[in-house]
């Protein structure tokens, strides 16, 4: 008797979904329980209908899929998460795997690899290759070897930077002067390898903790 494997979809594409839809369905062990195009839609379709497996991609609207992975491993640690991605990238990569997803596909990968990646998925199998293993390690060094650079108080002023503080009210919060401020912030995108405040504030909303 084949046991049917219960497969959630969330992927902001609408025709990607469909597509996906017909080849999961196509498969004599998988059916399509539910599919979201958004974080929240996605975290209340697995909490409601406990798929046994979640293909997830990582930049969901609301919240991204990463956040989605770290709270199904809190609150549905039963459902296997397959990460789906356009994008071959490290940070994603990382992201994904301390996440506690079982894999990391790109949606251009073959049909039939996202079939049996369900399927390994399903008989517990982690998906992560060796070389997707290797590059996490490097990236995690990286992030290490940039945390560890800056200075306490670069770091407030990160976290300043990460709240949506302009350079006048970091100084004014910090009690340092205007002029001090642009220089901490100027050297702070200098380590982390940004060009925007944004990107900073993403860097330490995920690596300061």
């Amino acid at each position: 008797m084949i046991t049917t494997i219960r497969v959630l979809l969330a992927d902001d594409h609408p025709a990607l979904r469909m597509g996906l839809r017909v080849l999961l369905d196509r498969a004599p062990d998988i059916e399509v329980v539910g599919e979201a195009d958004d974080g929240e839609a996605a975290l209340r379709l697995i909490e409601s209908l406990r798929p046994d497996v979640a293909v997830l991609d990582c930049q969901l609207p609301g919240i991204d899929g990463m956040a989605v992975a770290v709270a199904v491993e809190q609150r549905a640690p039963f459902v296997r998460v397959v990460a789906l991605s356009a994008y071959d990238d490290d940070r994603y990569l990382s992201g994904m795997m301390a996440a506690g997803a079982v894999g990391y596909l790109l949606k251009n990968e073959a049909p039939g690899q996202i079939v049996a990646a369900v399927q390994a998925a399903m008989r517990g199998e982690r998906l992560w290759t060796p070389e997707q293993t290797a590059r996490v390690e490097r990236w995690q060094a990286e992030v290490a070897r940039v945390r560890d650079s800056l200075t306490e108080r670069e770091r407030e002023v990160l976290r300043c930077v990460a709240d949506g503080l302009s350079n006048k009210e970091i100084a004014q919060a910090l009690h340092i002067t205007v002029r001090t401020a642009d220089f901490h912030v100027s050297n702070i995108l200098r380590k982390l390898g940004v060009i925007s405040r944004v990107e900073a504030a993403v860097w330490a909303q995920t690596h300061l903790g």
